[in-house]
């Protein structure tokens, strides 16, 4: 896994594992890696992996049981809610990005319409 230098590391392991969840990569009882296992793969300070681990166990996506691993426990309701502040983040960057380049909520629109257009779908 590549990291953005700009975000904490840990924040951006517990998003890797909320777009798995999202794209279904990852379902309910599924074994994610040990914290040691990931660390060494992603080759970085186990104590960040630990950190990650801890929010998701305490937003309830993984639950740890000793001696066998961590598992996802995120209901349909939560995958929903995921869904949806991880698509509100996007937003809010885009706009502030596009406003800071000068671009109004018609323009961007108007820009988004356009590329629709040119992709073939529908919103």
């Amino acid at each position: 896994m590549k990291f953005d230098s700009s975000r904490p590391i840990y924040r951006q392991i517990i998003d890797s594992y909320k777009k798995q969840l999202i794209r279904g990569e990852l379902k309910m009882g599924d074994k994610i890696l040990s914290q040691r296992e990931y660390a060494e793969q992603a080759r970085i300070n186990p104590n960040t992996v630990q950190r990650a681990y801890r929010e998701m166990e305490a937003l309830q996506m993984v639950e740890t049981q000793r001696g066998q691993g961590t598992f996802i426990i995120a209901t349909e309701p939560m995958l929903t809610e995921i869904k949806l502040e991880m698509a509100r983040d996007v937003l809010e960057y885009f706009i502030g990005e596009m406003k800071s380049l000068g671009y109004t909520y018609a323009q961007i629109i108007s820009m988004l319409k356009e590329e629709e257009k040119k992709q073939g779908g529908g919103f």
